[in-house]
């Protein structure tokens, strides 16, 4: 019988409006980041794939500072996991993924969403499938998986919409 070693995807959650949610307090109505939503999707599709998740900051992208990309990018480049997903805010993904770029063989796809995944009409959970498919088709390199399209952080925009395409060249 034919034994296959099962490929194993490290998720990274960083916050963004993927992670967001929007507990009702004292105060009315304000969003926390709260459990990685990619725990959530996974349990949806009962993957063939080993994963394991990390909670590595709950920030608004926003708010993330180079301090935290160098913590990031020394989280990758010291994980013997060689597939990463990487979830963030799009306000600033694709400056992480460009700060992330020196990371050498392996395979890591930034991704989010606009609405939170606990959100009814949320992108969140197609924009984790693009991701997930992306990271096990894609050779070493540095990705952005959002909107239908997954493209090297070198070959994608925001348009003036705030959507992610590819550059033209």
């Amino acid at each position: 019988m034919l034994q296959t070693k099962k490929m194993k995807i490290l998720f990274i959650q960083t916050g963004g409006t993927i992670d967001k949610d929007y507990p009702k307090n004292k105060n009315g109505y304000a969003f926390e980041i709260g459990e990685p939503a990619v725990k959530r999707v996974l349990e949806k599709i009962n993957p063939s794939f080993d994963y394991e998740i990390i909670h590595f900051l709950k920030k608004d992208s926003t708010e993330i500072i180079d301090e935290d990309r160098r913590k990031l990018l020394e989280l990758c480049e010291g994980t013997p996991h060689s597939k990463i997903v990487v979830t963030h805010g799009t306000d600033t993904m694709i400056e992480t993924a460009e700060f992330l770029s020196s990371v050498k063989n392996k395979t890591i796809v930034l991704t989010g969403a606009f609405k939170p995944e606990r959100f009814k009409d949320s992108d969140a959970d197609f924009n984790a499938g693009t991701a997930i498919g992306a990271v096990n088709a894609l050779g070493a390199g540095v990705y952005i998986s959002m909107n239908g399209i997954t493209a090297s952080f070198d070959k994608i925009h925001r348009d003036d919409s705030g959507m992610f395409i590819r550059r033209e060249t």
